[in-house]
């Protein structure tokens, strides 16, 4: 019979693995909350976050920093209400250091003046891959660089409360 107890180095893995989850899904959390400071403190102090549209490998936006990230996030409040959606995760750590990729979809209720539900509300549904760079910290695992990848969007009329 083999011993199927999990090593020190392998508890550590196991750890690291569920923190930087919980980092992506607070990411998703605190976006939704309007909790930009939030936000921004789940990236590292020179984090980076870059938005990528499909086929073109320039960024459409980047922001560098905390503070640049909370301001940004700022730019969600046109919505009424947002609901980030986060499904796959893979990650792969090298010590202090790891990469992952999320899969996203986030939707974004507003009113618009055509194409809405009967009260005129819309959902812009983005759906997104993000490209992680994670680092640990004295403050535990943080994004370090966040490549938005805007895949393709929807608009949907909105129906219901």
């Amino acid at each position: 019979m083999t011993d199927a107890r999990l090593t020190d180095a392998e508890i550590i893995g196991v750890r690291d693995r569920l923190e930087i989850r919980a980092l992506v899904d607070s990411y998703a959390f605190s976006v939704d909350s309007g909790e930009h400071e939030r936000t921004a403190g789940l990236f590292a102090a020179d984090g980076e976050l870059r938005i990528f549209e499909r086929g073109n490998p320039v960024a459409v936006r980047e922001r560098i920093g905390r503070a640049e990230i909370a301001a940004a996030m700022q730019g969600l409040s046109r919505y009424e209400l947002t609901i980030h959606f986060v499904g796959n995760h893979r990650s792969e750590i090298d010590g202090d250091e790891a990469t992952g990729e999320t899969y996203c979809v986030a939707n974004h209720v507003r009113t618009v003046d055509e194409g809405g539900g009967p009260d005129g509300r819309s959902n812009y549904v983005m759906h997104v891959r993000y490209l992680d760079r994670y680092t640990r910290t004295d403050e535990g695992w943080k994004i370090k660089q966040r490549h938005l990848m805007l895949e393709f969007t929807e608009d949907r009329p909105v129906t219901g409360p």
